[in-house]
This record gives structure tokens, sequence and C-alpha cells, in this order.
């Protein structure tokens, strides 16, 4: 887990490109054995993260959500570990996610809404918190507003990113 320090703390991400680019940085620093836990609401750019991860992993595939097939295993393109890219919202245990038969020290593991799963599989981790909508835009949900106007502003809002390490 060397080198992701540096990361640690809240950023504003303003666009997809920059949190493809924070991907690519991220994952040009983490190895074989690292778990990534993702959080967020849907759309808040989790997959879009993973896309920069695996580039810079150097891995093989098209990154997309693995809501399906709960998870997909990116292969390296040269020596580097393996991806595996983890959706964990249909699971309802932690032994789930161990029945899964991840090669955690193997690879290294993103796993979208698994924050409830982590400490089951590993003794740390590190946090990936995307809040969407958070700033700028003068959509509130909470009011009820609602249309396809909202979800075009929200789309276009910056994102709050909040890397921590646990425990």
């Amino acid at each position: 887990m060397s080198g992701l320090d540096e990361f640690v703390g809240d950023r504003e991400i303003a666009s997809p490109d920059e949190m493809e680019n924070l991907g690519r940085r991220f994952g040009a620093a983490l190895g074989a054995g690292d778990l990534v836990v993702l959080t967020g609401p849907l759309g808040a750019g989790k997959t879009t993260l993973t896309r920069g991860i695996a580039a810079a992993l150097g891995v093989r595939g098209r990154v997309q959500s693995p809501t399906f097939v709960i998870a997909r295993t990116h292969r390296s393109l040269t020596d580097g570990p393996p991806l595996v890219h983890v959706d964990a919202y249909r699971l309802g245990t932690d032994g789930e996610l161990d029945d899964l038969d991840i090669d955690f020290a193997h690879s290294v593991v993103i796993a979208e809404w698994a924050a409830p799963y982590a400490a089951a599989v590993a003794d740390r981790w590190w946090e990936v918190e995307i809040d969407r909508g958070w700033s700028g835009t003068g959509v509130d949900n909470a009011c009820g507003t609602a249309g396809p106007h909202v979800a075009d502003m929200e789309d276009a809002a910056p994102r709050l990113v909040r890397i921590s390490r646990r425990p």
C-alpha cells in the first residue's frame, strides 16, 4: 500500500475525463494484494474510475460494470497482476464475497458496493467514496426535483471524491 498515501483526502473531480485520469494515477500506485472499495450512488463514476485504474495496470478487456456477472477478471497484458472488478451490490453476506474465490493476494481488486464485506477478506484496504451532485448545480433531490433536465445537471455536476485507508 505504499505510494498511495498521497491520494488520501478529498478532491473535486469536474468531468469523466478527470475521473479516469485520477484512476490512472491511483492505478499506477496499486499492486498485487491491494483492495479498493468503491462507494457512491449509481452514475457517480465508479466504473469510470476503474477504467482509469485498468489502463494504468495494462489489463485486457473493456471495463464495464460487472453488475450482472458480479465479478470480472481482466488479465494483465504484461507481467502485472490481474484486475478483478467486483460489484457486491447483490451479495447478501461477506461469506458470499469470499465464495467468489478471488485471489486477493495476487490481484488488484476493485470492489463496488463492498464496504460492509471488506473486513472479511482483508486486514487493510482503500476506500474511495464518490458523491455526485454535491454542489454547484442547484439540484436538490430531497425537495422532489425531477425530470430529464435534473439528470443532465447531475451528470454535469462535479464529484467529490474522498480516498481513505481502512482500518
